[in-house]
């Protein structure tokens, strides 16, 4: 280890919360350091290559964790800047009044928030904005109260606009989903070009960097660094174990430390859950922070299904088919008499896609199939079991021990839409569950609440137990829902940024001489982006 390097908050991770975060400090005259593992998801022709993205996984992370068996799995995980919303496909739901409250569900009970919908409210609306949504309120009746989208809804194409009349034929009460993506006359968005599950090239996607840090590092202002590349291994505090004083970090063959004021964790809920286990101490022998021992509980990532609708003598063309959502099933008031989960329109299933899969019937007709459907992805909400849990073995490998939940009311909900799908002129419906892979979503292991007996942080997504550590990614999270949980992490990441911020200018934080700095040794060099970005440019 040769060198210190010194900021006053230092935030691991790039991603929604992170970013928010270092949003949130913008002109409070603290030194601000972003700590990504990953790169720049460079803009190139391969963003929208599918057997690139689709089949050989050119993005994802290389890695391998185990299951509660030991046995290996990839996940399907990204480390990069702007974290896994580079990828997404722009979701932007809010989670309903209803999500906020314990409710009994067909495989047990879910978990309450510490705060009801209204408290949130106003910074989903903040988020929307940032994120540069479109929607329209008032279509979907479980919806929260709220104001207008910022954007108004992305117009149907005629084969959704077909379905959701069809839908609505049969009681159902289809809606615009809330999208976040530059689309409109002078938007940046290619119809057409792979979306979900892709980065995009034009940087239409209303992801974590394109919204909120790029925008903040193109000012190329001296109280925010990035710097990419760099694995946090843990975290090390004083002798009282209240407070973190330092981050052990890894870039390439170089182990540095990184002392600061606050900490703010925002890796994802498996890694930010990983990094406090990692950082075990005589203080902590079970975990950082850990004195409820529920870090890398409660493990969640939603059950999902991709169902492909074909109408066999017709074919159904389609450049941009998710903009239909449709939440009849989502509360024990719908038809179903109990809650069940939610239908969205996914990105379009694409001929080389169905190839690089096991299924010889798609492998054979993939194009076929794909000229046909119309697809969709169901998701019913993952249960805050205990023993759903991220642990690190004695060898320092992470393990996802994940036994699922709630399958009853996935396997109903699937099943009804089939129906509903078959009534609206499919009668072919190839269905398509995800595995252990499937984390996308991935939430819970380090849940808030008010009672430090049960929770590792509090309501504001400070932890209990040290007392300038934050966490701001979805491991706060103790329920999961049943819609894309990204819109959520951010309107909770801004309402803990004020927090922070007011926290800090109470406390009378000094700052570290307005930008990050040496504060031993010749320091390693600093950059907005140490990788590769053609906007941002090499600051040492």
């Amino acid at each position: 280890m040769t060198s210190t390097l010194h900021a006053d908050v230092v935030i691991v991770g790039s991603g929604l919360g992170g970013s928010a975060i270092a949003r949130s400090l913008a002109g409070a005259g603290l030194s601000v350091l972003v700590l990504e593992r990953g790169d720049f998801v460079r803009q190139e022709a391969q963003n929208w290559d599918i057997a690139e993205v689709a089949l050989r996984h050119r993005y994802n992370a290389r890695e391998t964790w185990f299951d509660a068996e030991g046995r290996p799995f990839v996940p399907r995980a990204y480390y990069n800047v702007g974290g896994a919303t580079k990828f997404f496909g722009g979701s932007a739901l809010r989670f309903r009044p209803s999500d906020f409250t314990a409710r009994q569900l067909d495989g047990g009970m879910t978990a309450a928030w510490p705060y009801p919908y209204a408290e949130l409210e106003p910074w989903y609306a903040q988020a929307e904005t940032l994120m540069d949504v479109h929607g329209r309120a008032g279509e979907d009746p479980t919806e929260g109260p709220r104001g207008d989208y910022p954007r108004p809804p992305l117009e149907h194409e005629p084969v959704i606009a077909d379905v959701a009349r069809k839908l609505e034929a049969q009681g159902l009460h289809p809606f615009h989903l809330p999208v976040a993506v530059d689309q409109g006359p002078k938007g940046r968005c290619v119809k057409g070009s792979p979306c979900d599950g892709f980065p995009c090239k034009v940087r239409a996607k209303g992801d974590a960097e394109n919204r909120i840090l790029r925008p903040l590092l193109l000012k190329k202002e001296p109280w925010l660094t990035l710097r990419t590349g760099c694995l946090v291994e843990r975290l090390e505090t004083d002798a009282s174990g209240r407070r973190v004083v330092a981050a052990v970090v890894r870039q390439g063959d170089e182990q540095f430390r990184v002392e600061g004021g606050t900490f703010v964790v925002a890796a994802g809920a498996v890694n930010s859950a990983v990094l406090l286990l990692r950082s075990a101490s005589e203080k902590w022998p079970n975990g950082l922070a850990n004195s409820s021992g529920m870090v890398g509980r409660h493990f969640m990532a939603h059950n999902n299904t991709v169902i492909m609708a074909l109408s066999p003598f017709r074919k159904n063309p389609t450049s941009f088919q998710k903009t239909l959502a449709v939440h009849d099933y989502y509360t024990g008031q719908g038809p179903a008499g109990k809650a069940l989960g939610a239908l969205q329109c996914r990105g379009k299933v694409k001929p080389e896609m169905l190839r690089g899969r096991s299924n010889a019937l798609y492998a054979r007709l993939a194009v076929p199939i794909a000229e046909r459907s119309v697809d969709f992805w169901l998701m019913t909400e993952d249960l805050p079991l205990p023993d759903n849990r991220v642990t690190v073995d004695g060898a320092g490998r992470i393990r996802l021990s994940r036994k699922p939940s709630n399958i009853r009311a996935h396997r109903d909900l699937v099943a009804r839409f089939v129906g509903h799908l078959r009534r609206a002129g499919f009668p072919i419906t190839l269905v398509d569950s995800r595995g252990v892979d499937a984390i996308q979503h991935q939430s819970g292991t380090l849940r808030f609440g008010s009672d430090p007996r049960s929770s590792v942080l509090d309501p504001w997504c400070r932890s209990h137990d040290v007392s300038n550590l934050w966490v701001v990614d979805a491991s706060f999270m103790p329920s999961s829902a049943a819609v894309n949980p990204s819109l959520t992490i951010l309107a909770q990441s801004l309402r803990a940024g004020q927090r922070l911020r007011s926290i800090l200018a109470a406390e009378g934080a000094t700052p570290a001489a307005g930008k990050v700095h040496a504060a031993s040794g010749s320091g390693p060099g600093l950059s907005y982006a140490q990788g590769q970005d053609g906007d941002l440019h090499k600051k040492q």
